[in-house]
């Protein structure tokens, strides 16, 4: 489910809700204008106009007389109306992502630039150390590993990389860590100096 709702910057519009509803539908359609409301992080009064203005639209349709027996189906205009947004989301997303990496771009050449590293390992092995291996991708830096504390991660692959302990940050050939993660920096920081010491230069993104 689309939830971009814990963001500080990105509002949900109107036509964001009618995607998320019309999303709880397509993957439930026994579900119910509670649980609607709970995963769409609407209150209930909201989803129920909206719920009549999209039957009223003729995009979904209702069975049942009951909460407990009432199902919502997508119509045919339903499905095409919910591609067509979810068309129109992934490309403000994707326009998202692209000012994001060029950006960390940016700042991850300055570094070279400026300092003269040539080679990083990185730091946590999630969305965000996609978006910056991208980056480095752009950029006369190597990676030459990834590493991340949660073991259900390690031994995977990470693009050409395969996914290591952080005790394997010792020994590794690398001038500088970058931290991928917005989360528990100072945390990770204090990680790899206890591992490598205080010789290793460490960068986190708000760094860059």
């Amino acid at each position: 489910m689309i939830q971009p709702f814990q963001s500080k910057f990105l509002t949900p519009t109107k036509k964001f809700r009618r995607l998320s509803i019309l999303l709880a539908i397509r993957n439930d359609p026994r579900i119910s204008q509670h649980k609607v409301a709970r995963v769409t992080h609407l209150s209930s009064s909201m989803v129920n106009n909206y719920m009549k203005e999209l039957q009223q639209e003729g995009l979904i349709t209702v069975t049942g007389n009951t909460n407990r027996t009432q199902e919502y189906h997508l119509t045919s205009s339903g499905r095409d109306e919910l591609i067509s947004a979810l068309l129109s989301y992934s490309a403000e997303i994707i326009q998202l992502y692209g000012a994001a990496k060029r950006e960390l771009t940016r700042g991850l050449r300055n570094m070279h630039l400026e300092e003269g590293i040539r080679t990083v390992a990185l730091f946590g092995a999630a969305e965000t150390a996609e978006v910056v291996y991208a980056a480095i991708k752009e950029t006369p830096l190597a990676v030459t590993a990834i590493v991340d504390s949660d073991r259900t991660k390690q031994g995977k692959r990470f693009n050409e990389l395969t996914i290591q302990a952080p005790e394997q940050l010792i020994g590794i050939n690398a001038e500088a860590v970058v931290i991928t993660s917005f989360a528990r920096q100072e945390e990770i920081q204090e990680c790899i100096h206890q591992l490598m010491g205080k010789q290793i230069k460490v960068i986190r993104l708000s760094d860059l």
